[in-house]
């Protein structure tokens, strides 16, 4: 499916917010293909390292400069994709053809609820409470100091999860993932049977 002035939809999000979820649903919808940029680019590094997944801090940095420069050329040239990394809404910056959306899974009053992202982790990974307790609050934490120092001057207030870099933000604790896609779907312009 073609969608108007979109060549890419990029899709970011912490850790077990929804954002695979989504981004695999709307691939299926609109037939285009579907990258997890971590999956694809990290488990390379971690492998060869033999890291841990909340390792962000033991990665070299030139690592992360690397994989910035490939998304950043995904951004600039490929279409008809769905492009799910962290960093992707943040990168895709000033690039034409991207449409950005961030998943979070917050309360009314902007909380982040850790622990039902924890309670997902543990039932889709099958791990336990403490395994998954670790990837996402160290990992998360490695992550973002990492990338406030590479791109943000160590400002720490700096975060990628900052909503003026995206075009729609999606609540997953306010909607299952039906209604996510239906959200996107509607913001679109296209019918979810198309």
């Amino acid at each position: 499916m073609d969608l108007s002035k979109i060549r890419i939809i990029a899709v970011s999000g912490r850790i077990a917010s929804g954002s695979t979820t989504l981004a695999k649903q709307l691939a299926q919808q609109l037939g285009w293909r579907h990258i997890e940029g971590g999956e694809i680019f990290w488990e390379a590094v971690r492998e060869k390292m033999q890291l841990s997944p909340k390792d962000t801090d033991l990665r070299p940095d030139e690592e992360d400069v690397l994989f910035d420069r490939q998304l950043k050329k995904i951004l600039e040239e490929d279409k008809n994709l769905v492009l799910e990394t962290k960093l992707a809404g943040f990168n895709a910056q000033g690039v034409n053809g991207i449409y950005k959306i961030l998943v979070i899974c917050e309360d009314d009053h902007g909380n982040d609820q850790t622990q039902i992202r924890i309670d997902r982790l543990v039932n889709r990974e099958g791990i336990s409470v403490d395994k998954a307790k670790e990837e996402i609050l160290e990992r998360e934490k490695n992550d973002i100091h990492k990338w406030q120092r590479l791109y943000a001057s160590n400002d720490p207030k700096w975060t990628y999860l900052d909503k003026k870099y995206y075009d729609l933000v999606i609540n997953t604790f306010q909607h299952n993932k039906t209604e996510a896609l239906g959200v996107v779907t509607k913001a679109l312009g296209i019918s979810k049977t198309a």
